[in-house]
């Protein structure tokens, strides 16, 4: 049966409940929650690509013996996110979360204080078991023969009031995690798998109580993802898109907007391209560009002047490198020519780990980080002993059960070559 065959899921079976936005109605939904049995369903909706600010703006969760609950932080702690869902965090304490795909919704359910003790993620337990879709609608065809629907998922969650058909999608987005936890259980414990996921599990539960309770900054080298990067073709185009790229940033922050909603990328490339050696710019020709003369960028007419000014007053010696300052191993692409040695290695160890993974059912990524198989390749530990790749890997975070399974043989194949 296709998806077009399969009965839609469009109503919970209890009703939609009631949007919790009054600290009276929070104490009532904690009590809930705490008087529910067994792992409590979480699920969280963003603003992505409409607000600057990446806090949960709709939190949903369901218990068993408790229903459904609607949960609006941005009500409850109008000033931002903070402690203003602490009754919700106390019913929570203890308790196992069921997420899909756990590590986009932890953090900006850490900056409402709310941190897991255990986690279960389907869709890490979908990628354990090898499933060929692991989004939660797929998964949710594969395992309840029902089609979910996901027309509400890239909302502006920021809007209110929050229209009915919105409330509709987020409870069922929660509505058949804690039977989809129990079916995943089982088909893990058949496939010998449940070990394997017990500590992928425990690792997220440590990533999240590590997660900081606010908006991390942005990476400084972000700036270097600016899509159209690739047609700057000097130093002095890249310092002016990197100084207007941080000034959009800085707007953004600043009035809550999606920095690709105030102006596109593609505009500050396109600037960037103008540049010859130097910034030479003018603001007429800034403002000459029809991505920053339209719309919201208009408004911020000042604060690109600035940036320009900035790039223009910065002296040659200090405009960003071509390329950007290498952390760990080069591209494995680039060492054939200059490093024959690592790549003898990388030529061995990739398609290994690769037909390791097919065996297992897993995803390649999933049975061993790509990036620890770049470090393990580029520069491998004195000891090639499995001991030795053993003690190499978990120093980079490998789980128990992933050396388990690929420490003989990358020792094997190592210990072969120079």
């Amino acid at each position: 049966m296709n998806e077009s065959e399969l009965p839609v899921l469009n109503a919970p079976a209890e009703g939609v409940p009631p949007l919790i936005a009054t600290p009276d109605a929070l104490d009532r939904a904690a009590e809930l929650i705490a008087s529910g049995t067994g792992p409590v369903a979480i699920d969280t909706e963003r603003a992505h690509g409409y607000c600057y600010d990446t806090r949960a703006y709709l939190i949903q969760l369901r218990r068993e013996g408790s229903g459904t609950h609607l949960v609006d932080p941005a009500a409850l702690d109008p000033e931002g996110p903070g402690s203003g869902l602490g009754p919700l965090a106390e019913a929570l304490e203890g308790t196992e979360w069921i997420l899909h795909a756990a590590t986009q919704d932890m953090p900006c359910l850490a900056r409402e204080g709310l941190r897991p003790h255990r986690i279960f993620d389907s869709e890490l337990a979908g990628r354990l078991l090898g499933l060929p879709r692991v989004g939660l609608g797929p998964m949710v065809e594969q395992y309840f023969g029902v089609h979910l629907l996901k027309e509400h998922s890239a909302a502006d969650w920021s809007t209110r009031p929050l229209p009915a058909d919105w409330l509709v999608y987020a409870a069922l987005d929660v509505e058949l995690l804690i039977g989809l936890r129990e079916r995943l259980l089982a088909d893990l414990a058949e496939a010998g798998k449940a070990g394997w996921a017990r500590e992928e599990f425990e690792h997220l539960a440590r990533i999240g109580a590590e997660l900081p309770d606010h908006q991390p900054e942005p990476d400084p080298s972000r700036w270097r993802r600016t899509s159209g990067l690739h047609d700057v073709a000097t130093r002095a185009g890249l310092e002016l898109v990197k100084d207007l790229w941080w000034a959009r940033e800085t707007v953004a922050r600043r009035v809550d907007i999606a920095p690709g909603r105030i102006v596109n990328d593609r505009a500050i490339s396109a600037l960037g391209v103008r540049c010859g050696d130097r910034v030479t710019l003018e603001p007429a020709d800034l403002l000459g560009s029809s991505g920053f003369r339209r719309g919201r960028a208009r408004r911020y007419t000042e604060d690109w002047e600035r940036a320009l000014e900035r790039a223009r007053s910065t002296a040659e010696s200090d405009y960003p490198p071509r390329r950007a300052p290498q952390e760990g191993p080069p591209p494995p692409r680039s060492w054939d020519r200059h490093h024959p040695d690592e790549a003898a290695r990388w030529q061995a160890v990739r398609p290994a780990m690769n037909r390791r993974a097919e065996e297992l059912a897993l995803p390649p990524e999933n049975l061993i980080s790509p990036d620890w198989l770049r470090r393990l390749a580029w520069r491998p530990p004195v000891d090639r002993s499995p001991a030795g790749v053993d003690a190499f890997l978990a120093d980079l975070g490998a789980r128990q059960w992933q050396r388990n399974l690929v420490c003989g043989e990358l020792s094997r194949l190592l210990s072969g070559l120079r």
